[in-house]
């Protein structure tokens, strides 16, 4: 075994391998580059190591810098997590050439199964069925266009150099093609450096399910059953479990078999996952797509139900030791459900729908544990969550003897999660959990798309506006041993006579404000009066952090809200419409000049932040009067990027 690892990741991940490292003896030594200098992962490692600015391209993606950090930390191995490097060919290489032992599999298997074209050629050699689709490697717009409509659509394009779902685009209308191929090639070049792009045929509720393997260098390869993956937005899963309720005994084990015989097509050594596309209607009809040549996000879901360290199991299989296990060997007991928390804005609100990116800094943070639950985090309290990463920030998992226990326990988990100054999904989550068809089992990957706005409260609760007001009349008390000010506490005292109403003019982002008035009453409590109608306090306890309230895994801030200055900025947007930056992020393409007219959903702006595009179209047909990005621009969330002034037809229209 080796005596120290470098861990060449952040977050989340970095934290859990580092848990395995100080398990087995080995010394640990993160990196991190300027905006993670006090993240979680440094601290909890033996080591850390500098490398670089903040941009990933200058830290975490640089092979240069990554491997004098192994060299000055004295690391024989190195551990690529997920992301960023972890299925990138030419680093497995510098490392093996740099005398490290590459954590992972040889660095012909990732390039080949890293190219999803030479992957279904070669997997479909060795009899394992694919997806019906495009053939050949570099296509062009118009052989990409002349693929889709030889297969019909939908179809689905898919960037040949990565996975995780960026990039990828549905398409159900030809005529939208070559906008949707312009746009994958965009997003695939900004996350994977290379933008060549394959078409597949689109399975109509398909379900995602998929094998993972484990290889030595001794020839020995195992499967360790499937993970259910159906439940995703924009192709990003975010609940995986194990087993699925969809597969049978046998075609459990055919599947595996397939999974085993893609994985020694390519020589594979190391844990990898063999991801299939099953219709619902049929599982014995099983598609591959492809092969993530590393350790996948929901990993912890297959280690519940086998027992199994998959971490120290790279580790061994990468320090030469042979799989003392054989397939017979495997048993899989119980269920396991993962969810995955990410930093977003979960809204279906005009102008502003679906999830998008957030950020902000950790005001205050509890997650679950205990029997049968189990946290994966990169989070403390402090931390700062910006625009340049990924957004996903922990995972939640439980386990149980069947799957209703594991849900159940899931659900509690999340609602005990307090994360506070950060917009995440763990409300949506939790909600999603209790959706009847989740807990029937009856998924594929359209669900999520298909139910989620049925699953967000388009409302704040009355209540957080009243725990936000009561919150502000009793803050100035909380301050211990040191003297208030008496004419500063806004609990309506006032000399002879009954304490007077206070009015707090309060606001959810995205929402209207709320006015709402409080007053010390006589036994020393704060009564509140929401919109003239006298409200008890909250049943529910919230959390409190700074100006965040949460509770059951949701969170709201509530700001201050000055009515007089909300009219004059809306006076100075007079007769146009100005739109805002619905995440924060960097502007990538404008599209338009001052002067321009538009029409109606034309796209103007893209802003991508965490590696997603996000783009802002004209909410009708006008000119653009200002523009005050440029490519390249950093952007806040709700700072404006344009205005456009609406034709004089849309104004009588409306």
């Amino acid at each position: 075994m080796f005596d120290t690892v470098l861990v060449a990741n952040r977050g989340e991940i970095a934290v859990r391998v580092i848990r395995t490292l100080r398990r087995l003896g080995v010394r640990s030594v993160a990196v991190f580059s300027d905006a993670d200098a006090g993240a979680r992962h440094v601290r909890e490692a033996d080591t850390a190591v500098r490398l670089g600015p903040a941009p990933a391209a200058e830290s975490y993606l640089s092979v240069e810098r990554l491997l004098q950090a192994a060299a000055v930390s004295g690391a024989r191995a190195v551990h690529p997590g997920y992301g960023f490097l972890a299925e990138n060919a030419a680093f497995a290489q510098a490392c093996a050439d740099a005398g490290l032992v590459f954590i992972g599999p040889p660095a012909t298997a990732i390039d080949l199964m890293g190219d999803k074209i030479r992957a279904k050629e070669t997997v479909r050699a060795a009899g394992v069925p694919v997806v019906p689709g495009s053939s050949g490697s570099g296509l062009t717009d118009a052989q990409l266009m002349a693929a889709a409509q030889e297969i019909g659509t939908p179809v689905l394009l898919k960037p040949s150099a990565g996975g995780g779902g960026k990039g990828m685009r549905l398409v159900r209308d030809a005529a939208l093609l070559g906008e949707e191929i312009a746009a994958a090639r965009r997003e695939a070049r900004a996350s994977f450096g290379d933008d060549t792009l394959l078409v597949e045929r689109w399975v109509d509720r398909p379900r995602h399910i998929e094998i993972q393997v484990l290889a030595d260098a001794h020839g020995h390869v195992v499967h360790l059953g499937e993970r259910e993956c159906s439940l995703q937005r924009r192709h990003q899963k975010i609940i995986e479990e194990a087993p699925s309720v969809l597969l049978d005994e046998a075609t459990r084990a055919a599947m595996g078999a397939a999974a085993v015989d893609a994985a020694r097509s390519c020589g594979y050594v190391g844990a990898g996952t063999v991801e299939f596309i099953v219709p619902g209607g049929d599982p014995s009809s099983y598609y591959f797509m492809e092969m993530n040549t590393r350790l996948q996000v929901e990993h912890p879901v297959t280690e519940l139900i086998t027992g199994l360290d998959l971490v120290e199991w790279q580790l061994r299989v990468a320090a030469g030791e042979p799989l003392p296990f054989a397939q017979e060997d495997v048993r899989l007991t119980g269920h396991a459900v993962e969810a995955r928390i990410c930093a977003e804005t979960v809204s279906f609100k005009e102008g502003a729908r679906g999830f998008l990116p957030s950020g902000g800094t950790v005001l205050a943070l509890r997650e679950p544990s205990g029997d049968g639950v189990r946290t994966d985090s990169g989070l403390s309290e402090g931390t700062e969550v910006g625009s340049l990463y990924d957004p996903m920030l922990s995972k939640v998992v439980a386990y149980g003897p069947d799957r209703a226990t594991a849900l159940r326990k899931l659900r509690a988990a999340l609602a005990e999660t307090v994360i506070l100054g950060v917009p995440t999904n763990t409300g949506f989550l939790r909600r999603l959990l209790a959706h009847p068809a989740v807990v029937a089992g009856e998924l594929d990957t359209g669900l999520v798309e298909r139910e989620a706005e049925a699953l967000v409260d388009t409302d704040v609760p009355a209540e957080v506006y009243e725990a936000a007001a009561r919150a502000r009349a009793t803050a100035p008390a909380r301050d211990g041993n040191a003297w208030t000010d008496p004419f500063s506490v806004p609990n309506g005292w006032r000399l002879g006579g009954e304490p007077a109403w206070t009015v707090h003019h309060l606001r959810v982002p995205g929402h209207d404000p709320v006015t709402v008035r409080t007053r010390l009453t006589a036994d020393g409590t704060v009564e509140v009066d929401a919109d003239g109608t006298r409200a008890p306090g909250p049943v529910t306890p919230f959390h409190h952090a700074g100006d965040w309230l949460g509770r059951d895994g949701d969170a709201w801030e509530v700001r201050d809200h000055d009515p007089v200055e909300a009219a004059l900025t809306g006076a100075a947007h007079a007769g146009a419409d100005a739109l805002t930056a619905p995440m924060p992020g960097t502007v990538t393409v404008v599209k338009v000049s001052v002067g321009d007219r538009v029409a109606a959903g034309q796209s103007l702006v893209v802003v991508e932040a965490m590696k997603m595009e996000h783009v802002i179209a004209a909410p009708h047909a006008g000119t653009v009067t200002e523009l005050d990005v440029t490519p390249g621009t950093t952007v806040a969330m709700d700072q404006i990027l344009a205005v456009v002034v609406p034709d004089a037809s849309a104004q009588e229209e409306a």
